[in-house]
């Protein structure tokens, strides 16, 4: 596909999926409302670099703005999407519940209308490992029960993947979802507890951490993400001549649709992790050792095997190689603070 609408790219992972669609040679046309959940200058710096590389459009539009949308389908007229537009975090999300229905349930049908429109050949959309709330097997896998949601940041993730399933079923619009665990990187979101760690350890604050930080996060570089992204784009979802009704798979369906993990399947400590920054940071971490936070799980841990099988790839950087890549980008963009 060489014509892409990236929803959020601004974004973290729509930053970089944008970058590697440029580099190919794509053309590509960024969308994002660019709004202050959080710093407004990183996600301007993000859109800056994008900018500078050909084939770079942009489109400034809230996703539930459903005149906006219609028309940046209309005139763009993408042979892809990727929406990875979104309100996110699962704090946040206790304390402004509307904003998720906004982006997140409203923004996500005005994408599908979209798609439906102008005949998208394909729609790859961010899903959460959130969806998988209270279960407790390990690793989460795509074919498990998923109705359990711990907040409702993860009901509407999970909502998605059944809108998207009605859309590929009614109008036969390929469609997959991603379920993305414990994304980091250099331009990371300052929400994000790698940014929030390393800032307040650098400035020689206390930093918050839950569950005495004995959960395991399956962290996944962002690198990783983002060729996974783009890998999956590049193969529409098809209907799955094995589906049964009578037994049906979650993941998979008699419609185009596709449920995929993208994680490293590495699950790492919150302590370790915070150990890894002590080392790449040189400075001692004052921890404030806090019990667990409502709407988060103990453990996150993805079983890749399906998307593996599917596009030849799975996440696989290092967490001690992205830690260091992460320290040194945040010293060169902050100033070496």
């Amino acid at each position: 596909m060489s014509r892409v609408m990236v929803t959020g790219a601004a974004g973290f992972i729509g930053f970089h999926v944008a970058q590697r669609l440029l580099a190919r040679g794509d053309e590509v046309v960024g969308l994002d409302s660019v709004n202050d959940y959080y710093d407004v200058s990183l996600k301007e710096a993000r859109l800056a670099q994008l900018a500078d590389q050909p084939g770079f459009g942009f489109i400034n539009a809230n996703l539930a703005d459903t005149t906006a949308i219609a028309s940046a389908f209309t005139d763009f007229e993408p042979q892809g999407v990727i929406n990875l537009a979104a309100q996110a975090g699962v704090r946040y999300s206790l304390q402004n519940p509307l904003a998720y229905a906004e982006a997140n349930l409203v923004g996500f049908l005005n994408i599908l209308e979209g798609c439906r429109a102008t005949q998208v050949g394909h729609l790859v959309y961010a899903s959460s490992s959130s969806v998988y709330g209270g279960n407790t097997k390990l690793p989460f896998a795509t074919d498990d029960m998923v109705d359990h949601p711990l907040s409702l940041y993860a009901a509407t993730k999970k909502s998605n993947e059944l809108m998207a399933h009605s859309y590929s079923n009614l109008f036969q619009i390929p469609t997959t979802g991603l379920r993305f665990f414990n994304v980091y990187g250099p331009w990371g979101r300052p929400d994000a507890a790698l940014y929030r760690f390393t800032s307040a350890m650098l400035a020689g604050d206390e930093i918050d951490v839950f569950n005495y930080g004995k959960h395991r996060r399956d962290f996944t570089f962002v690198d990783d993400i983002a060729e996974s992204v783009i890998r999956v784009l590049d193969r529409p979802a098809t209907s799955d001549p094995d589906w049964r009704s009578d037994d049906p798979r979650p993941s998979t369906s008699n419609a185009p649709y596709r449920v995929y993990n993208i994680g490293n399947s590495q699950p790492v400590e919150l302590l370790y992790l915070i150990q890894l920054l002590e080392q790449e940071l040189g400075v001692k971490a004052r921890m404030n050792l806090l019990p667990m936070q409502p709407g988060d799980v103990e453990d996150t841990i993805a079983d890749v095997a399906d998307l593996e099988a599917a596009i030849g790839f799975s996440p696989a950087t290092p967490i001690e190689t992205g830690v260091a890549r992460y320290v040194a980008w945040f010293r060169e963009f902050y100033g070496g603070e």
